[in-house]
């Protein structure tokens, strides 16, 4: 009889109901990840949709509010961008002390092709009015919250020069196919270099407003509170820290002497990574690796080393990224008591034997 390895990674679950799974970043090859391997990260259980859901109301501060069709938005120039997308919380369980929250790791984060419409296309179609402020996207999804007994739908504001960013999107592609469901069919906003939660799934309406919009999860979730006893000093959690991962070796690995290729990635949230330097004794003298491409704005970078393990022994491996805005990873990741944007130099222990 034939033997066969049907090994494959499958998606690590943080949480069942709302459904919550990180991307195997360590057993990912490929940087277009396929839907089935795309982190998941939802507030509520999945919508239930209906034929309605295929309709799309712009209203608010606007001379002209439009529901759009489906057939409506083709008939729109689109755009495909390969963007990475991270949740706010990605690492938050490296976090010391330890905050509260959903623990994930390194896999919070995945990239793919993008396919949409500029939501500044759709704004200036119906004409915006002078006095607009912000612009509110409301998901499907809805449920009660921990702090209250109300039910809230999840949605976001994003100031204007976001919003009219041309490369912020309506989407309702993903890979070249449509949507998949948990994903955000048939309509999700993607917000590039913005922590995902900003890029709102199951979009139900699109709302220009004259004030700034004060949601739970604009004003309470998605704040860096940087005090654990009190609100001061808090700000909103908006673009992507520089950060890096390493995928291979994995942590607590046990290596034989000899080469290793060390891999992993880097993404940032302005400008480009520049650079990735990394550490095999501890932060002791570090070395450039290789980028495997010229990096782009939207999307990591995958990286390699060589390192020629030829001594037995424990190391700590450590990398740290560069951006083209002069940012660097950190020895220590800013503090905040809900633990967002966690992007301290990146480290793991190997054994060498």
């Amino acid at each position: 009889m034939s033997s066969y390895n049907f090994s494959k990674p499958y998606l690590i679950t943080r949480s069942v109901i709302p459904e919550n799974q990180e991307m195997p970043v360590s057993f990912v090859e490929a940087d277009r990840i396929k839907h089935e391997l795309f982190y998941r990260r939802n507030h509520f259980p999945y919508p239930s949709l209906s034929s309605s859901s295929s309709w799309l109301p712009v209203n608010g501060a606007l001379q002209r509010p439009t529901l759009f069709s489906m057939e409506d938005l083709s008939r729109f120039p689109s755009k495909t961008l390969k963007v990475a997308l991270e949740c706010a919380g990605n690492k938050r369980s490296f976090f010391e002390p330890k905050v509260f929250g959903e623990q994930w790791e390194k896999g919070a984060i995945s990239q793919g092709y993008w396919t949409g419409v500029p939501l500044r296309d759709l704004l200036q179609y119906c004409g915006i009015s002078s006095q607009a402020k912000e612009v509110v996207i409301e998901g499907y999804d809805e449920g009660k919250r921990p702090d209250t007994d109300q039910v809230h739908p999840f949605k976001r504001s994003l100031p204007f020069d976001k919003a009219l960013h041309p490369d912020t999107l309506v989407a309702f592609q993903f890979n070249g196919e449509p949507l998949p469901y948990k994903h955000g069919q048939p309509l999700r906003l993607i917000v590039p270099q913005w922590y995902a939660m900003a890029s709102v799934k199951w979009i139900k309406q699109i709302t220009v407003t004259e004030s700034s919009f004060e949601g739970p999860f604009q004003a309470i979730d998605y704040i860096y509170y940087p005090n654990k006893e009190s609100n001061e000093g808090a700000f909103p959690v908006t673009t992507l820290n520089v950060n890096s991962t390493i995928q291979q070796p994995v942590n607590r690995d046990t290596l034989d002497t000899g080469e290793h290729t060390i891999k992993g990635i880097a993404w940032t949230g302005e400008g480009t990574i520049t650079e990735v330097e990394i550490s095999t004794n501890g932060g002791e003298s570090w070395a450039p690796v290789l980028l495997e491409r010229r990096p782009s704005a939207y999307e990591w970078v995958s990286w390699t080393w060589q390192w020629p393990a030829y001594e037995k022994g424990e190391y700590t491996i450590m990398t740290r990224a560069r951006d083209s805005a002069g940012r660097v990873q950190p020895m220590e990741a800013f503090w905040n008591r809900k633990g967002y944007g966690y992007n301290a130099v990146e480290q793991i222990e190997v054994k060498v034997q």
